[in-house]
């Protein structure tokens, strides 16, 4: 069986070759999550690294929790990363949609505000946004294309876990360490014994679970 192509850094050193000064991969994680926040994470590396373990970066879903803690440190010390959240207040007021939107947003301020004149290029994991800038590409499956996409679902997906670990520890019942917050059929019972906590998305219409 032919093992699927594993991401790769041509995009970014194309780019780079170009004379653009960063390249930027960007990804979300906590999408479809029942609860807890959004999370993404914008990853750049240099146009001529080269670790042993640069060979392991894939798409976080295609990773062990282990691998992805491994990675994200690794990832972290050595590239250039930048993460940032959206509660889940925010979430129920505007919508995961507005919310996915405004992440991304978010990441492309703080970066270009770090680096001021220098020429930055953005590629973002998914559909097209309503993101007004020129120095944007939306790729779809971007995390399973380009290397510093993969890079920055690895570090988001990782950041995300811990959180939903710590919020565990808080809100018994719904298995959040191991389900993080995703629909599983174990957190739909568990809403249903338990009722919604303020971690949940209400505006995900998860009353029926609790009928």
């Amino acid at each position: 069986m032919k093992k699927p192509k594993k991401p790769s850094y041509n995009l970014e050193k194309q780019y780079l070759s170009s004379g653009i000064d960063y390249v930027f991969g960007i990804d979300e994680v906590g999408r479809g999550c029942f609860a807890g926040p959004l999370v993404a994470s914008a990853v750049c590396f240099d146009k001529k690294i080269k670790r042993k373990w640069f060979k392991d970066i894939n798409d976080s879903k295609q990773l062990t929790a282990k691998e992805r803690r491994r990675l994200s440190k690794l990832i972290i010390r050595h590239g250039s990363s930048y993460t940032e959240t959206i509660d889940v207040e925010t979430i129920n007021k505007i919508g995961i949609g507005k919310a996915n939107t405004l992440i991304f947003k978010k990441l492309i301020k703080k970066i270009s505000n770090d680096l001021g004149k220098n020429k930055i290029q953005f590629l973002i994991d998914g559909n097209k946004k309503d993101i007004q800038i020129e120095n944007l590409e939306f790729i779809v499956k971007g995390d399973n294309k380009i290397i510093s996409v993969a890079a920055a679902s690895i570090v988001a997906k990782d950041h995300r876990d811990r959180i939903m670990r710590d919020l565990d520890k808080v809100y018994k019942g719904y298995n959040l360490a191991k389900n993080k917050g995703y629909g599983t059929k174990f957190h739909q019972e568990a809403i249903k014994k338990f009722g919604l906590s303020d971690i949940h998305r209400k505006s995900f219409d998860l009353q029926k679970f609790t009928q």
